[in-house]
């Protein structure tokens, strides 16, 4: 749940009502009705005045920022990589830093085994 004074960005407009999406807006207040669909209360200085929003539709601008790093961050290693033709920097970032290449290779020729194994099982 955000604070009082939380500096926001509308991300969303899941209901339909024209909130202004990718604007900023700080919570001023939690709508406490249990009826509601909405979950707080938002001032948006663009706009000159108060939205309801649901939580999905809100995220802390903090949290956007950060995650806007790490895709740069990533994006940039890619170049690198790529400028540098390291094949293994490369294979670590798209797979996410899982294991690369000798894994794959002992996955394929597990299954080889694996079929040479019945082959053999059914020959006996």
């Amino acid at each position: 749940m955000l604070k009082l004074g939380d500096k926001i960005v509308i991300v969303g407009d899941r209901f339909e009502q024209n909130l202004p999406v990718g604007d900023y807006g700080y919570i001023i207040a939690y709508d406490r009705n249990n009826d509601s669909a909405f979950d707080y209360i938002v001032r948006v200085p663009r706009a000159n005045r108060q939205f309801y929003v649901s939580s999905e539709d809100v995220e802390l601008e903090e949290t956007l920022l950060a995650q806007e790093a790490e895709r740069i961050e990533r994006e940039a290693l890619i170049d690198f990589a790529l400028a540098t033709r390291n094949e293994e920097l490369f294979r670590r970032i798209m797979n996410g830093d899982k294991a690369t290449e000798p894994d794959a290779d002992k996955e394929v020729q597990s299954r080889e085994e694996f079929i040479r194994q019945i082959n053999l099982k059914a020959w006996i």
